[in-house]
């Protein structure tokens, strides 16, 4: 059965860090470019970032750049989303979804989705 699942969120202060990770199970990541994406309560999703195959990043979102950094690491068939300095407009549910090419149209990502995990930035 193919699984992705996020974990690593929480409860944080603002200008606090997480480390979200996208682990798979049943299917290999590195066959696959990674968006992540989050959604805050009444609005739509967004998306994030995205690592291609190279671990290259490309940024979704003006205010991700230069506090979200993109990784992965294939031997763990996991890939990371680290956040630094995290502001209360952060507060969202945080999502990882497999694709073949990298684009910021989450509708785009019809191959595997994980379940989410809650991340609030909050004093």
């Amino acid at each position: 059965q193919v699984q992705l699942v996020e974990s690593g969120g929480g409860l944080v202060q603002p200008g606090g860090s997480l480390r979200l990770s996208c682990s798979a199970s049943g299917l290999n990541l590195y066959y696959y470019v990674i968006g992540w994406f989050r959604q805050a309560p009444g609005k739509e999703r967004e998306g994030v970032l995205c690592i291609d195959r190279s671990a290259e990043t490309t940024y979704f979102t003006d205010s991700a750049k230069g506090r979200f950094a993109g990784s992965r690491d294939n031997a763990k068939n996991t890939v990371y989303l680290q956040m630094n300095n995290l502001k209360p407009d952060d507060t969202a549910v945080y999502y990882c979804a497999t694709h073949t090419y990298c684009t910021d149209n989450y509708q785009h990502y019809v191959g595997h989705w994980g379940q989410g995990t809650q991340v609030t930035v909050s004093p």
